[in-house]
């Protein structure tokens, strides 16, 4: 299990090793005083991950948490059925931090969707640093308040979504929000989904979001390729939504 590896070998690295030169500095730490910053670099590692490596499973005792500096990552949790995705971790998220604060196991697995670089802060030596730099604890607190209105938004987007379609819009246009560039063809979606995985995000079944997905593509709406999908019409998307 390669974060157990990562948390057997953790050592100090310099903080200069690529955090000066991150162009999302987007987390929760990254505007911290300078010294608290340095303190934070010193009990963190930085590693490389592969496409389709997992940062930690469901379940696991949270040996730390995992700062996503580079790529992105998928949120699984298991069922009955297999793993179902929940959600894309974007650059600047902070995976495993509930578990950590609560103590309990890692609510859901975490698996690299493209290659990656991942900061990993041990159980003890994050408590620590949490409990010695109150504005670190604050900035904490705050990602933690942000991941619960946003479990808080998906469960009622798929509660109260009148139709299937209209939680696919909904999807669509907060990948357009979150993770995407605007170009000359329109809003090109940075992330590649899977019709399955698209399906388990929604409550869907596959079939049904490919003949969505066709019905949109027939009406110019969006168009998809092997990189993922541009947005043409982002109004017309809009317009499924019944507000």
């Amino acid at each position: 299990m390669r974060s157990s590896v990562i948390a057997e070998t953790i050592k100090p690295i310099s903080p200069d090793a690529h955090c000066d030169m991150c162009i999302y500095h987007s987390n929760a730490f990254c505007h911290l005083p300078e010294d608290t910053l340095r303190t934070f670099y010193e009990i963190s590692i930085q590693e490389e991950f592969d496409e389709g490596e997992y940062l930690f499973f469901e379940g696991q005792k949270p040996e730390g948490v995992y700062v996503l500096c580079s790529g992105r990552a998928k949120f699984l949790i298991g069922s009955n059925k297999g793993k179902s995705l929940m959600r894309i971790a974007l650059p600047g998220e902070i995976l495993g931090l509930n578990a950590v604060m609560s103590g309990k196991p890692y609510e859901g697995s975490a698996e690299m969707l493209n290659s990656g670089r991942v900061r990993f802060i041990r159980h003890d030596a994050f408590m620590n640093f949490l409990r010695e730099n109150g504005p670190a604890s604050f900035r904490a607190a705050e990602f933690i308040s942000r991941d619960y209105f946003a479990v808080h938004e998906q469960i009622r987007s798929l509660a109260l979504s009148g139709s299937v379609i209209e939680k696919l819009a909904k999807l669509l246009l907060h990948l357009c929000e979150t993770d995407a560039d605007e170009t000359a063809d329109g809003t090109h979606l940075k992330i590649s989904l899977t019709h399955e995985e698209i399906a388990q995000m929604i409550g869907t079944s596959r079939e049904t979001v490919t003949r969505i997905l066709s019905d949109l593509k027939s009406r110019r709406i969006i168009h998809g390729n092997g990189s993922g999908f541009i947005i043409h019409d982002k109004i017309a998307l809009e317009n499924l939504i019944d507000n």
